[in-house]
């Protein structure tokens, strides 16, 4: 985990230490990094800090074993807008409100009222057809068909959340929030009348919703509320003797220290996780993935392809068992998720050209439906390329992707819109960069 310091208080100096030793000169060295020799430069001589993408390809180019990455200064926040849970203009809060002791609605709707709403827009959607899915074309494939007139609440919220996570691709996560609140609570309540073998059943469910109300609620920058949803996930899955998704939600859990770039945290989560015999081999490949992305946030390289590897044969071994008859954990729109993560971990290592001929073959078997996860590996594909020196391709790749980003509403994926603003911001005499701009703008200031 890198340390607090001033811009002179190391980098610089070390810098020049170890590219004498390798023999380069400074001319030579910012031709492989394709930085100016100018602002090379200045960071030897402690004028200016070291942006963290620089930090970790100076390391990655200099062999440095993260030592010159933890001397630079850490990676400030980006804003990421109105949080979710925040009040809304009018003084309300945007979203509902669930604890023990039931649902809080803006503007006082009663629990009555409030169930009687889920139950008409939650279950009459799900016997009235699988909209979403026509509506998406290709998307249809990752729906379940629609449940019979005679199905079970549980046949009907299965089919109720395969169209949740289609919506999550292309929706902004906020108006999402407030469906996943109704259709978890009215879950749980229809736990508590269910007998013994449905009860199981419906809480393993709810659990579901709760832990996919945390991503939603972390693509919205609402980070406490993530936690919370995760908390809750992990309750009503004991209440449904589901121990597994207890260690599953450490891995939701890690992917917000990883976004806020506490590498150590990261891997202390899911480390355990991965090494868990007991656990069903998904989750532990899910783990060993986040492990990795944990371990090329701090520099090491051999313990993320490490990882990484651990990963794959996990991963490739939950497919050959067949996985379980629930929905899929994780994202289920990557053909090899490892291999997109390997991408992802080689452009934190400091190693962009590899990274982006990694991305640029994975991201061609992204389904067309999944609009969010397009965004996300799409532009860090971009980002790759741009750190490659490879400008033009990279704004081309961009241009593509950006005008998706303000409808997503994404706080993940803006942290990447950001870096690659950064990194294009070195080239803004060339053309394509300018051209460029507008998108830029919009998508990281998109209006309210």
């Amino acid at each position: 985990m890198r340390t607090s310091s001033s811009p002179a208080s190391g980098f610089g100096p070390e810098l020049r230490r170890r590219r004498l030793a390798a023999g380069l000169t400074l001319t030579r060295l910012a031709e492989l990094l394709n930085y100016s020799k100018g602002h090379l430069s200045k960071i030897e001589r402690g004028q200016k800090a070291p942006p963290p993408d620089l930090a970790r390809r100076c390391d990655a180019q200099l062999g440095a074993g993260g030592e010159l990455e933890r001397l630079a200064p850490p990676e400030g926040s980006t804003g990421r807008g109105t949080r979710a849970g925040e009040a809304a203009a009018d003084g309300e809060s945007v979203l509902l409100r669930v604890d023990r002791d039931g649902v809080r609605w803006p503007g006082g709707l009663g629990r009555r009222q409030l169930l009687a709403a889920g139950a008409t827009t939650v279950l009459g959607a799900g016997v009235a057809g699988t909209g979403v899915a026509g509506a998406a074309g290709a998307g249809r494939a990752e729906t379940r068909e629609t449940p019979r007139a005679d199905a079970s609440p549980t046949e009907i919220f299965r089919a109720q959340f395969d169209q949740m996570r289609l919506l999550g691709q292309s929706t902004d996560p906020a108006l999402l929030l407030p469906m996943l609140t109704v259709q978890t609570h009215t879950l749980r309540e229809l736990a508590l009348q269910a007998d013994a073998v449905a009860r199981v059943r419906l809480l393993g469910l709810a659990a579901r919703y709760a832990e996919f109300a945390g991503w939603m609620a972390q693509e919205a920058g609402d980070d406490p509320s993530a936690l919370w949803w995760t908390a809750r996930a992990v309750e009503l899955a004991e209440g449904g003797d589901d121990r597994d998704l207890g260690s599953y939600t450490r891995v939701r859990r890690a992917l917000v220290t990883f976004y806020a770039g506490d590498a150590a945290a990261t891997v202390g989560l899911v480390a355990p996780v991965a090494r868990d015999g007991r656990l069903p081999a998904r989750i532990r490949g899910l783990a060993a993935q986040r492990e990795a992305q944990g371990h090329a946030l701090a520099g090491d390289h051999t313990a993320s392809l490490r990882s990484l590897d651990r990963a794959r044969e996990l991963l490739d071994r939950s497919v050959a068992d067949g996985g379980g008859d629930g929905p899929v954990l994780g994202t289920s729109n990557l053909a090899d998720p490892a291999a997109v993560v390997t991408g992802w971990c080689l452009y934190d290592l400091g190693r962009p050209a590899r990274a982006a001929e990694v991305l640029d073959r994975e991201c061609a078997g992204i389904p067309a439906h999944a609009v969010r996860t397009r965004a996300r590996y799409g532009l860090r594909r971009a980002l790759a390329h741009a750190a490659a020196g490879e400008v033009e391709h990279a704004c081309a790749l961009a241009a593509q992707l950006l005008p998706l980003v303000p409808g997503l509403r994404s706080a993940t994926i803006a942290t990447d819109v950001a870096r690659l603003d950064r990194e294009l911001s070195r080239f803004r005499a060339n053309r394509a960069v300018r051209e460029l701009q507008p998108a830029l703008a919009a998508a990281l200031h998109p209006r309210s």
